[in-house]
């Protein structure tokens, strides 16, 4: 998240993607949903980084540096996730089972 974002714009295009992934349920298991959605995110990080470089060798001189840092972010926040989903599982398993 950049320092001029706010915190609400961020989890606001998040849910976006949450809400679609859980519309891609209702026709396929969470585990295919949640793959898919890994890849677009790679898919889409890859982008990212090709939009930023100057050349295809400068892309891959920093490969490594983005590998490092998107591997880094996505473990923070699984982290994070995982960590509320313990510390609130029954409350989000039933809603999500309720539905």
């Amino acid at each position: 998240m950049s320092n001029t974002e706010s915190e609400q714009e961020f989890f606001s295009r998040a849910d976006k993607f949450i809400f679609l992934a859980n519309e891609q349920c209702q026709n396929a298991i969470s585990g295919k949903v949640s793959s898919s959605l890994l890849y677009a995110a790679a898919r889409f990080s890859a982008y990212d980084m090709a939009t930023k470089s100057d050349s295809a060798s400068e892309m891959q001189k920093d490969k490594l540096e983005a590998i490092e840092f998107f591997c880094g972010r996505f473990r923070e926040m699984l982290i994070e996730n995982l960590d509320d989903y313990i510390a609130n599982y029954d409350q989000y398993v039933s809603q999500s089972r309720d539905a």
